[in-house]
Parts: C-alpha cells; structure tokens; sequence
C-alpha cells in the first residue's frame, strides 16, 4: 500500500482530511477506511474497545478532574441557595430570622457543607491546577501526588468545615 499520499490523516468517525485522493486507489482508501492512522502507522480499529467508566481503572488524576468539575457544578447551584440566604438575611429583621430558623435545620446544614466542601476542593484544586501553569508538577509523578495533596486538604477542610457549622 502506498502511503506517500498520506500526510496527518487523522480519522473521526470514519471521514479521512489531509488525504490527496488522486495518489489512492480507491481499493487503498476502502482499506485504509477499516484502520486508523497515527503518526504515520497504521493501527487496526477493530481491538477491543471498553467505554464503560464504571469497568474502567482510572488514574487518581482523573478522579481529581473529575471531581474538580462536579465541584464547579456543585457551586454553581450552591451559589443560588448562599444568595437567597444573603438576599432575605438582609431584606428585614424577621428575613434574618427566617435564615437563622432555616439554619437550623440538619438538612439545610448539610446543604450548606456540602457547598461550602465543594467550594473549599474547587479553590484547592484550582491552586493545583495554577501550580501546573507554572511548571510545577507536570510530570505523571507529580500529577499524581498533587492529586493525592489535594484530596488530602479537602478532607482536612471537610472536617474542619462540619466542625464550624455544628
């Protein structure tokens, strides 16, 4: 087969860019439409594939960026609930009252925590990834113990913030 023709042909889903058809037979470009290409090899696409996350051993780091995502999701509508407490606090004396009863509740506690853990991994993580910015820890190594620290800390502050609100 002849591959002078090809030159980054990356493949997505099937569909060939960069190729130039007029140096491929068209028996060469049904053949090369069952592979993929990579840095100039060819690699067969029919290996075994497995894209269930729940059978999949993940790195510590993906758990990491994973949960760095939730926690920005987690924050997201925590703000909501932090903002109305703030908002009818602040409207009246008997608003205030509402958000001290409210607060006194288990549930809206664990409400609260829950934000307020996903706000303290978001800020630990996001140092992490700052740290990254600048050079520190990009290794696989350091990757891993900085993912490893951060989940460390975010223990520490989840403790430290259930302390705080009981």
């Amino acid at each position: 087969m002849n591959l002078s023709g090809v030159f980054n042909a990356p493949i997505i889903r099937g569909i060939f860019f960069s190729v130039r058809a007029n140096e491929l037979s068209v028996g060469s470009i049904s053949s090369l439409a069952n592979n993929y290409i990579l840095e100039g090899s060819i690699v067969n696409k029919k290996r075994p594939v497995n894209l269930d996350i729940g059978t999949m051993k993940l790195p510590i780091t993906a758990y990491a960026s994973i949960a760095h995502r939730v926690s920005g999701v987690i924050l997201l509508l925590g703000v909501a609930v932090l903002l109305w407490m703030l908002d009818t606090s602040l409207a009246s004396e008997a608003g205030l009252q509402q958000v001290k009863d409210c607060l006194a509740s288990p549930l809206a506690k664990f409400v609260v925590w829950f934000v307020l853990v996903g706000l303290a991994y978001h800020m630990i993580a996001g140092v992490r990834h700052l740290l990254m910015d600048l050079g520190v820890g990009e290794t696989l190594e350091g990757g891993k113990l900085g993912a490893k620290i951060v989940f460390v800390l975010s223990l520490v502050a989840a403790v430290a913030i259930a302390g705080w609100l009981v």
